[in-house]
């Protein structure tokens, strides 16, 4: 084979393990995922008196649970069926044991990445609640709407504890009329002809129009019932501290309408607001308009950027809706005459992929919660029924064949969203603007690599360009779009090779798909490096306040060549023995990759059990005294991207002859002492933050530029073809008398 060949071989083996790491975050969503789990319990657990599980099913994705040769049971995934995801982005996985008669036999919290659970909340707790679900009666909650039992949410868990809930008694209501359980059966659409929304119908209402046939629906809380429902409940801590005021007093005035609607949208939002509104819908998505008045707000104080609002979700039969921060807007005012004064105005878009049908009943569910403690709460649920009026609905044409067109997604489904366009397409729509800053940021490091002779030609420049890109790395990438890589992700990856392998998982996340892609590229051009010096959110972290140690004057530690050497292959082993665990357990290496101090310092930005701040805090306070510590002796993803790296392509770094001998200056200025006493640079430690290219242009600090320059003024003195040094007087002559 020519050697050329056999290196674009394994040049491109590299760029396609790289890329695919890179899908290793995001769980498959194929309907055998329960297959991954079943290990993890055993069958009595699930359904009592069973000994073994059955097959997976073909037709739906439950598995039967035996007792001999009888089925006893039925063991379910949330996941396989209805949305999970939580405050992590990704799905809380909960098996379900169900028996025939459509009662929960057993649940078992398998796996979750909530970092809401980690911040002071043993997962002990979290676990009971969830397992308390045993017993619950599907039928009831069919009848009930999925309301008939009480919620026990943790205080500070109240996102995670809703999605586990909800998840359960959705997915459980589905496999329950899918097997026909209990004598539920699969729910089928209204007698008669389907219905659409009429987009023909632009009528301008007033307020008291549209509340009066019902557009615009609303539901009034005054103090005195909230103290009554809360007294009902029976909580003792709840009863002792009731809501102060009159009993008279609005607690909330809630009204909620279906904004996409034509009429109802131009009449509540405005001509401008509503075309606005249009525009921002896809496909199949819809919009409520919440207004509200009173001392609760709907949305509550704890919301931040890429949260949920857990105080509200819409719920129609077997589908819900909870609402990120990306499918919310706040709206001005309200157009309508006569509309009243509200405190809160807000537009919330309902995913096409949930299956909802603004034709049929949903209703918006409203948390009311009360402090008992200095962090414990109590709480309770309070339902706004919803149903568009007849009047702003048409029927479905029917084709030549007999049949309905455009019929919405049948309920019985299992996920809602076969007609949708897939998910990782409407991610990447979604946030359009996060790509573009990303890609925009990557290009300019590209021509700033690419270009490096220039722009390392001037040293101010250089040096707060870098402060400048760290920053950005930092605050926007880590810290904001929690955009941080992690060697979790290469250990998940060739876990997966055994299993099936999703490319739209990969694309679901577009800014860890760019900043894969861009390792990749990078490894084969600079190593590991372009990434590790410039991308990595903790290690910007490092080197910031590295430099502000160095700024108060603390003192900085060289650590002596031979040690140094030493310590290198710290990481390398750190990062096989993760490596090898994983392939015997891949939850167990998981666990001992906390080594990377990444989640605690970038994730949740030290908001954390004490054990894990104190480790990331101790890691950065050893970087105060030796630059960029953990990045020299303990990242195992650095030393994971260093094993391919050594396929680079090319040598960008210059260097003379006479680096290493005589001169050392390089080498001890290098922020991670990556330059041998004998001058040249090892790659797999090689960060590229350029500073050695700065030095070897710099007249002042290399010896070899400084000679050169000295050397080309005694040429330019002795041949007289370099600047005068001043410009000549001119002199005037006297005029002749």
């Amino acid at each position: 084979m020519h050697p050329l060949s056999f290196i674009l071989r394994y040049v491109w083996l590299a760029v396609c393990l790289t890329l695919a790491i890179a899908a290793a975050p995001v769980a498959s969503a194929a309907d055998a995922e329960i297959e991954r789990f079943l290990e993890k319990v055993s069958p009595g657990d699930m359904v009592p008196g069973a000994d073994s599980f059955g097959p997976l099913r073909d037709d739906v994705p439950v598995v039967p649970a035996l007792k001999g040769a009888d089925t006893v049971g039925w063991v379910f995934l949330t996941s396989d069926f209805v949305s999970t995801t939580g405050y992590s982005g990704k799905p809380i996985h909960t098996l379900v044991g169900v028996d025939p008669d459509a009662v929960v036999t057993g649940v078992r919290l398998v796996k979750h990445s909530e970092p809401i659970v980690l911040i002071g909340i043993p997962e002990a707790k979290v676990r009971a609640v969830t397992e308390g679900y045993a017993g619950l009666d599907l039928k009831a909650e069919a009848a009930s709407g999925g309301s008939a039992h009480e919620l026990d949410i943790i205080s500070g868990a109240t996102v995670t504890i809703m999605v586990i809930d909800d998840s359960i008694v959705r997915a459980g209501l589905k496999v329950a009329r899918l097997l026909g359980l209990g004598g539920l059966a699969p729910q089928v659409a209204e007698a008669g002809p389907k219905k659409e929304i009429d987009t023909g119908r632009q009528d301008i209402l007033d307020w008291m129009t549209l509340t009066g046939d019902g557009s615009v629906r609303r539901m009034s809380l005054d103090v005195a019932q909230v103290n009554d429902a809360f007294a009902q409940q029976g909580d003792r801590r709840a009863i002792s501290r009731p809501e102060m005021g009159p009993d008279t007093d609005t607690f909330i005035d809630l009204y909620v309408a279906l904004a996409d609607v034509p009429t109802i949208g131009l009449s509540l939002l405005g001509d401008a607001e509503y075309t606005n509104l249009k525009k921002r819908l896809k496909d199949g998505e819809h919009a409520l308009l919440v207004m509200s008045r009173g001392r609760y707000s709907f949305k509550g104080s704890g919301y931040v950027r890429g949260g949920i609002f857990d105080r509200i979700q819409m719920i129609q039969d077997d589908v819900s809706a909870r609402f990120f921060d990306k499918q919310h807007a706040r709206v001005g005012e309200i157009a309508a005459d006569g509309a009243p004064a509200f405190v809160e105005m807000d537009l919330f878009v309902i995913p096409a992929d949930i299956g909802f049908d603004p034709a049929r009943d949903f209703r918006l569910q409203l948390l009311v919660q009360r402090a008992v403690g200095p962090i414990d709460k109590v709480f309770l649920t309070f339902d706004l029924g919803y149903r568009l009026p007849d009047s702003y609905l048409k029927e479905v044409p029917v084709s030549a064949s007999g049949q309905q067109t455009d019929l919405p997604v049948a309920t019985a489904s299992l996920t809602g969203d076969e007609d949708a366009a897939p998910l990782w397409q409407r991610i990447w729509k979604d946030r359009q603007t996060d790509i573009a800053i990303l890609a925009a940021a990557i290009i300019v490091l590209t021509l700033v690599f690419f270009f490096q002779m220039q722009v390392t030609r001037h040293e101010r420049f250089t040096f707060w360009f870098r402060i400048g890109f760290l920053t950005f790395t930092l605050v926007w990438l880590g810290w904001i779009e929690n955009a941080q890589l992690s060697v979790v992700n290469v250990m998940a990856f060739f876990s997966s090779l055994t299993g099936q392998f999703s490319w739209d998982a990969f694309l679901m996340d577009p800014l860890v798909f760019l900043l894969w892609f861009s390792v990749a590229a990078a490894l084969l051009f600079w190593g590991r490096g372009a990434y590790c010096g410039w991308l990595c959110p903790f290690g910007a972290l490092q080197e910031l306040t590295n430099r502000l140690a160095k700024l108060v004057r603390i003192p900085q530690i060289e650590m002596p060549w031979g040690l140094h050497e030493r310590l290198w292959p710290l990481k390398y082993m750190i990062f096989l023995g993760l490596f090898g665990l994983s392939l015997y357990s891949l939850d167990g290496a998981e666990q001992y990759a906390e080594i990377e101090p990444f989640k605690t310092a970038i994730i949740l930005k030290f908001q954390r059990a004490w054990p894990f701040v104190l480790f990331a805090v101790a890691l950065l306070a050893a970087g105060l005294f030796i630059e960029r510590f953990y990045c020299r002796y303990l990242c195992p993803l650095g030393a994971a991207l260093a094993i391919p790296a050594r396929l680079r392509m090319f040598d960008w770094l210059k260097r003379y002859r006479d680096c290493g001998n005589p001169c050392h200056r390089c080498a001890k200025e290098c922020m991670v002492q990556a330059i041998h006493p004998e001058g040249n640079i090892n790659p797999n430690e090689c960060l590229n933050c350029l500073h050695c290219q700065v030095l070897y242009q710099h007249d002042q600090k290399c010896p070899v530029c400084i000679k050169k320059l000295a050397k080309r003024r005694r040429f330019e003195k002795q041949t007289g073809l370099g600047k005068p040094e001043a410009t000549a007087k001119t002199v005037t002559p006297e005029p002749v008398v």
